[in-house]
């Protein structure tokens, strides 16, 4: 992941065993899809319910280029109101699974169909007065591009986040993206 994981307890007990169960399955999502951005996961105790049952709920936040979030959330009502902590850890990281699964499936079938719009990259940082910008490779390189490297795309409208095809070269201070294409453009918030 880019990022840490990010993890957080309201009102549970014995937390450490849970974040340990957390961190391994965080690190097992990393290993399926090596392109994960972020992971925040919430625990928490639920509301008392009419049979005295307490539930807790799990929630799991992943985001993943380009500009797609996962969200692992399950109704309190709805769950089984006798899982213990682990349990739910282990149902929100299967979902959390499930959907990293369809979504790189999803991709690749995308990626079979049109050839063209596999990303090399997402630009990462602009700096439109200076003309210039970086995109960090899936690698995790980063690789500057200047405004006239962009092909068919207008430099004042580039966003941060945009998904992005480019020819790597050897420019005088580092790698320097040429015919820089715009694959998919990050969603408005």
């Amino acid at each position: 992941m880019q990022k840490p994981l990010e993890v957080t307890f309201r009102d549970v007990p014995h937390y450490e065993e849970a974040r340990e169960l957390i961190e391994s399955r965080a690190e097992k999502l990393d290993e399926i899809c090596d392109h994960i951005i972020s992971c925040n996961v919430m625990v928490e105790r639920g509301q008392k319910h009419r049979s005295s049952a307490q539930p807790y709920k799990v929630r799991i936040g992943l985001r993943m280029p380009p500009g797609h979030e996962i969200v692992v959330s399950r109704d309190p009502n709805k769950a089984d109101l006798h899982l213990d902590l682990e349990a739910e850890i282990r149902w929100a990281f299967d979902a959390a699974e499930r959907q990293i699964k369809e979504l790189m499936e999803k991709q690749r079938r995308d990626v079979k169909k049109h050839p063209f719009s596999e990303a090399d990259g997402i630009v990462e940082k602009i700096f439109r007065n200076d003309g210039v910008g970086f995109i960090r490779t899936f690698d995790d390189r980063q690789v500057f591009f200047h405004r006239h490297a962009l092909v068919n795309d207008n430099f004042d409208t580039l966003r941060e986040g945009a998904a992005v095809r480019f020819v790597e070269t050897m420019g005088e201070k580092g790698p320097q993206a040429s015919t820089v294409q715009v694959v998919e453009a990050p969603p408005k918030y």
